[in-house]
């Protein structure tokens, strides 16, 4: 289906509220540079919960804590997930016991599961849940579960269908994946407060994400595309494909095994129906016009964020963009 150019209506923005689609370690970065320039409370991050995981009676919720343990200055920078300086004690005790470790979980990140787990059986939501998280760490940007279900991603693969977490980390993304399975979506509402962010945005911001298993989530929670195809927000996406390779995870592979060209090209197409900017790294300059066909505006930055630098002027030029 040929993509036409999304029509906004015109009006006098009332608000400056900016409002971001994020998921992984890119996304966290991005979200870094924006709160350095946007005030905290009209920075709103609706954040991917597909790759949320339970294990040993702990609800995991790895995109939600990576975001929270940048934005609090406590993220591993060397992993840009985990807590910088955190031990294994008692991952390392429970391989003794014979339990399975393959997903990396360090002390002081436990506490966090422990603590969010406790809550959600007291029958708090996931988002009143990650709102105590943000006051603990002193995270004052608003985070915001992309749904209070429990929604994990399934990859189908050649072999077998795999949690997310189990092809991404137990098996390193070596399976082929043939589909991705956003489990128990058809039930699943939008947390409370998207909609009207959404729609009262003066822009809403893609961060430089996995399309499938990082954005992919949040558009398939019911409602979420369609809110970005009617508001009046500019809506505008950072790809994470730059020079033809993803800089870091198995978003690559992932547009190669899913009958997709390796560009940002292709993860503009994917996203046509509701962008008005694409934001793409300089070297990809050449791929302007292709994308600008697809009826959208093609912007070029640095978009490589190797610094706090780099973070700030890309979120900067964002906004320049609006």
């Amino acid at each position: 289906m040929r993509c036409q150019t999304v029509n906004r209506t015109d009006r006098s923005l009332q608000t400056t509220m900016i409002v971001t689609l994020a998921g992984g370690t890119g996304a966290a970065k991005l979200v870094l540079g924006l709160a350095h320039v946007v005030p905290s409370e009209k920075l709103a991050v609706i954040v991917n919960t597909g790759d949320d995981i339970e294990l040993f009676g702990l609800r995991i919720c790895p995109d939600l804590d990576t975001v929270a343990y940048t934005l609090s200055g406590r993220v591993n920078p060397q992993t840009g997930w985990g807590i910088h300086g955190d031990t294994f004690n008692c991952l390392t005790t429970l391989a003794d016991y014979g339990a399975e470790t393959w997903f990396r979980l360090g002390d002081r990140d436990l506490a966090t599961h422990l603590w969010r787990s406790q809550l959600l059986r007291q029958g708090l939501s996931l988002s009143e849940v990650t709102q105590r998280i943000c006051r603990a760490l002193s995270v004052t940007p608003r985070l915001i579960p992309m749904t209070d279900a429990y929604t994990p991603t399934e990859v189908v693969t050649d072999d077998a269908v795999l949690h997310l977490q189990e092809y991404f980390v137990r098996e390193r993304c070596r399976p082929v994946v043939r589909a991705f399975r956003y489990s128990n979506m058809g039930a699943a509402q939008p947390s409370p407060g998207i909609e009207e962010l959404i729609m009262a945005a003066e822009a809403v911001v893609i961060c430089p994400s996995n399309p499938f298993i990082s954005i992919g989530p949040i558009l398939a929670v019911p409602g979420i595309r369609h809110f970005l195809r009617q508001t009046a927000a500019r809506v505008i996406a950072v790809s994470p494909i730059v020079a033809g390779r993803a800089l870091k995870g198995p978003t690559a592979n992932m547009l190669r095994q899913m009958g997709h060209p390796v560009s940002a090209r292709a993860v503009a197409d994917l996203y046509c129906d509701f962008l008005d900017v694409f934001v793409l790294d300089r070297q990809d300059f050449n791929l302007i016009e292709d994308i600008e066909a697809l009826g959208m505006k093609a912007v070029a930055a640095n978009t490589l964020m190797n610094t706090l630098e780099d973070k700030v002027e890309l979120a900067r030029q964002l906004l320049e963009s609006v």
